[in-house]
């Protein structure tokens, strides 16, 4: 028989143990209660989010490569596996990768002092040396050193100052650059993102922007009175008047969609796959995400998104066909 499942989202528990973790670390001993009431969660949650940690590790999986976790007289101690007491050793690429990302956050500015930024960044400068990142200014321009970061501050002004703004916003779904007035509330990161959200006067209503969609930004010397818009925890996701909402039957390979997108349903079955609405204004790209999840999603309705899968599908074999011929 199915049943209505209603827990937390795999991302929100993951921020939340990368958070409660450190704090249990650093307080042996720590009152279960006064865990849970630090981060606004019931005792029960804050066991089932511990219970995730005794699966936590690196193979083998012996008793030194798991998290322990201890719970006894309603207090809590985690012991962190041996491997977490090991020196990190990054690859090169890895490396690479973790100094342009570093850069892009240190370049945002406005954010609090970051020492612990800063040391990490000057130990893999030194670590990748100077011919390859000499070479790599010359090809690499770091995201979030110019434009984006003064779109960043003019934002984070507006907001504490509660300045109406006029931006040029040029919105991914539609490819369309338009004009509007926004009162900006809260300015976040999500997923790699900057973004702000705001009350958007041409729409006359709550709307979500990623920063560096917008070319232009100019304060108006308005002022506005905030509504009490919610910002970092929200969904990434912003209805609008031209959504489907798409029932999709997800097994278990494609489970992880309901994780990763906005649900506004979901229904587990006992074969472990899960019956979900997801609304969408882009069925051309629900259509392309479901081309690759392939037998592992189906779609119940509406039958337009089943013929666009199809065409899609016909289209991508047409291409592969000449392609193979060429």
């Amino acid at each position: 028989m199915a049943r209505e499942r209603r827990q937390p989202r795999a991302p929100e528990r993951l921020r939340r143990l990368l958070e409660i973790v450190p704090y249990l670390v650093a307080n042996p001993g720590a009152r279960l209660s006064d865990a849970a009431a630090l981060f606004g969660i019931d005792e029960d949650e804050l066991r089932q989010d511990l219970e995730l940690l005794f699966m936590t590790g690196l193979p083998p999986y012996g008793p030194g490569d798991l998290v322990d976790v201890e719970i006894q007289d309603g207090r809590v101690w985690v012991r962190m596996a041996d491997h977490f007491a090991r020196p990190l050793r990054l690859t090169r690429a890895e490396a690479l990768a973790l100094y342009l990302r570093g850069r892009q956050l240190a370049a945002a500015r406005g954010l609090p002092e970051a020492p612990a930024l800063s040391s990490a960044l000057a130990k893999l400068r030194e670590g990748l040396g100077p011919d390859l990142l000499g070479s790599l200014a010359e090809r690499v321009e770091v995201a979030g050193e110019g434009r984006p970061v003064e779109v960043l501050d003019l934002l984070r002004r507006a907001v504490a100052d509660r300045e109406r703004l006029e931006i040029e916003y040029h919105a991914a779904s539609t490819g369309e650059t338009t004009v509007r007035r926004i009162d900006p509330e809260e300015v976040f990161q999500a997923i790699g993102n900057w973004y702000v959200v705001a009350w958007d006067h041409r729409a006359d209503a709550e709307r979500l922007f990623r920063a560096d969609r917008i070319r232009r930004a100019t304060p108006t010397g308005e002022r506005f009175e905030p509504r009490g818009l919610a910002g970092a925890g929200r969904s990434l996701y912003t209805p609008t008047e031209r959504d489907v909402r798409v029932r999709l039957l997800l097994r278990p390979g494609a489970r992880w969609v309901a994780e990763y997108y906005a649900v506004e349903a979901e229904i587990e079955r006992e074969d472990g796959s899960a019956e979900v609405v997801l609304p969408t204004a882009r069925l051309g790209w629900l259509a392309g995400l479901l081309l690759r999840l392939g037998p592992d999603a189906q779609v119940l309705e509406p039958p337009e998104l089943r013929d666009r899968v199809r065409e899609l599908a016909e289209r991508t074999l047409a291409r592969y066909r000449r392609g193979r011929r060429g």
